[in-house]
């Protein structure tokens, strides 16, 4: 080959090669990372992506310069010369995509290794998926729940996860990261947050009726400010009266279905709770026995216009006996003169 012929290869590559370069480092096509483990998974994607530029750097190169030195006149319909075997080309042509390949699961592997890897002293958070909602459980704080994740920056937490119903998918787009959420089983996902910041937690498992709306929001906070709202948020929930009430009825998911004024809540899902006063009339029961049957057997009494066997029937036994009572006082005191 000539060495006009070469350079001519060369620099078309590289004219390819910036251009797809560009493409892909000036286009956002990820969301920026907020945990350590997103970082990696973004260095296998570069690293992939290097490779895949390079390869299309040289096909491009080949095919213009073909496309310029060898096309034919447009009368000219016969065949090209016939074209043989070559052991040595064909020889490279294995060998390369073999170690490129070979190359790319090993880089992988090491960050899957690393990425399940647990640091010191990590924090444990039960994450629990139902229709259409999510909750978060803090056994390392007395059992803590809440309806936001609330995480500390820069420590090694494992969420553990579970669904009471069908399946979900837990996803946080700048952790990285998916794990599917299923009924009877725990799955985990390791992250360690790096940086401050909300973002939006998604359910990308088709689960139902609201499953568009099966929205949370993960918090990363300074460890100092969590620490102090973890304890704030225990006292309040391992209290008494209308405040534990409020806080259970934000942490376990409430608000994600129904709308209820007082909790400033506006789910769509299932009946307003403001109309409960309403809706015990229906079987005749009073308030405080119609919402407590209501969360024990969701479809004892189903209002009409919402289909039975949405709201899981192990709701209830999910909260403690003080968890309840004081869920059913905060509800009657919150829905007593509701109009239907």
């Amino acid at each position: 080959m000539r060495r006009g012929s070469i350079l001519q290869l060369v620099i078309i590559g590289v004219i390819a090669g910036a251009i797809a370069g560009a493409v892909a480092y000036f286009v956002p096509w990820l969301p920026k990372p907020a945990t350590l483990e997103s970082e990696r998974i973004d260095w296998v994607f570069w690293f992939v992506t290097i490779i895949c530029i390079v390869i299309f750097a040289l096909v491009s190169a080949v095919i213009v310069y073909s496309v310029i030195h060898f096309r034919v006149a447009p009368d000219d319909d016969t065949d090209g010369p016939p074209i043989h075997g070559h052991t040595g080309l064909e020889i490279v042509w294995t060998a390369v995509p073999a170690i490129l390949v070979t190359a790319i699961g090993v880089f992988s592997a090491i960050v899957l290794a690393k990425n399940d890897a647990l640091g010191s002293n990590p924090l444990h958070v039960d994450v629990t998926a139902q229709q259409f909602a999510w909750s978060f459980n803090y056994p390392e704080s007395n059992g803590l729940a809440s309806t936001e994740l609330r995480l500390p920056v820069h420590r090694s937490i494992q969420l553990r996860i579970h669904a009471k119903d069908v399946l979900h998918s837990f996803w946080v787009p700048q952790f990285g990261q998916k794990q599917d959420a299923v009924p009877g089983e725990i799955t985990t996902l390791h992250i360690t947050p790096n940086r401050v910041g909300r973002f939006p937690i998604k359910c990308t498992e088709l689960c139902g009726l609201g499953h568009a709306v099966m929205r949370a929001t993960a918090i990363v906070m300074p460890a100092a400010e969590f620490d102090a709202w973890a304890a704030k948020q225990g006292q309040a929930q391992s209290g008494g009266g209308a405040d534990a009430g409020k806080a259970i009825f934000a942490s376990n998911g409430c608000a994600g279905c129904h709308t209820l004024k007082a909790a400033g809540a506006t789910g769509k899902v299932g009946p307003v709770l403001d109309k409960l006063p309403a809706f015990a009339k229906g079987p005749g029961q009073p308030l405080d026995v119609f919402i407590r049957e209501s969360i024990v057997k969701p479809d004892a009494y189903v209002e009409k216009g919402f289909p039975p066997g949405v709201m899981p029937k192990t709701y209830g036994s999910s909260l403690s006996r003080q968890q309840l009572d004081a869920l059913v006082k905060y509800l009657v005191a919150s829905t007593r003169g509701g109009s239907g």
